[in-house]
């Protein structure tokens, strides 16, 4: 168990996220009581349960009686509708397959993910994680257990990219199974029907979902740095390509530049946000920038 989690949780991100909270933006109606303020009033505080202390945890909140009785650490958790659910949602086609090592789009996102939801469990919300290609492939029901992150990790290890993405279809699916407002980050390269992905997203937005993507690219994608003779194999299209980098670098560009801007412009239309990762970036620093973009926005509403 321990080997898996050490396979998409790096003891310095995690250490570098330390203190560092995701702001849910007023859409905190949920079940539990956490440290996020609710857009309603005039609840009862009654006790609900406990989960297990992680480090980290405000010391005020440990049930100390079950801690002297039992020598436990357990947080006390109270009904007052303050938590949030974020879903996770992997795009596993063949495409996030291009790259090598950590750089490597699918294995850059599942740590993203995995990082992102220790820290929201660690802060007592709940996440869930689906992967999909061309349809719903793996899905982990929302928890706020430490249990989850080893949950999302066997899932993730189970992931293999091999077949072509249908996201619009998919994001459907997953989309009719959230119930309320909540946050939903949708990791992914997006080289998808943008029409139709936006109609699926606009779903989300009717659903008043808080809703990010991740555009997960590699350095070569973005760059296109390459100086020799190369051969271009489709990951999701049995062709292939031989051609001196030179003489498409600039039509390449200039295609990748305006796929970019569809995908931007269609965010702006539907106030959602776009996060563009290289995967050659250091993770927690993508991660810092993120959060704190991210709790900017929130004081300037």
């Amino acid at each position: 168990m321990r080997s898996i989690l050490s396979r998409y949780l790096n003891p310095e991100v995690l250490n570098r996220l330390i203190g560092r909270r995701i702001d849910p933006r007023g859409l905190v109606l949920g079940n539990l009581a956490g440290s996020h303020k609710s857009p309603q009033s005039g609840f009862a505080i009654e006790f609900a349960g406990h989960r297990e202390y992680v480090w980290g945890d405000d010391p005020k909140h440990i049930d100390w009686r079950l801690f002297f009785n039992r020598e436990l650490l357990f947080i006390k958790q109270y009904e007052m509708e303050t938590n949030f659910v974020c879903h996770f949602m992997l795009d596993a086609s063949a495409s996030m397959r291009y790259g090598e090592g950590p750089q490597q789009k699918l294995a850059y996102a599942a740590q993203m993910i995995a990082a992102l939801g220790h820290a929201i469990v660690r802060q007592g919300d709940k996440v869930s994680l689906a992967t999909f290609d061309e349809a719903v492939r793996g899905h982990v029901a929302p928890s706020s257990s430490m249990a989850q992150i080893i949950r999302m990790a066997e899932l993730l290890d189970r992931t293999e990219p091999a077949n072509k993405t249908q996201t619009a279809a998919c994001l459907n699916e997953l989309c009719s199974r959230t119930r309320r407002r909540e946050i939903v980050m949708v990791f992914s390269d997006f080289f998808t029907d943008l029409p139709g992905l936006e109609a699926s997203l606009q779903q989300m937005r009717y659903r008043l979902h808080d809703v990010v993507l991740f555009q997960i690219m590699h350095h070569d994608e973005l760059t296109f740095e390459f100086d020799r003779m190369t051969k271009f194999i489709g990951l999701e299209i049995p062709e292939e390509l031989l051609a001196h980098p030179e003489a498409i670098r600039r039509s390449y560009l200039r295609a990748m530049e305006a796929s970019n801007q569809r995908l931007e412009e269609l965010c702006g239309r539907n106030r959602i946000e776009r996060v563009l990762v290289d995967s050659s970036r250091d993770m927690a620093e993508v991660l810092i920038d993120y959060l704190n973009q991210r709790s900017r926005a929130h004081r300037g509403r």
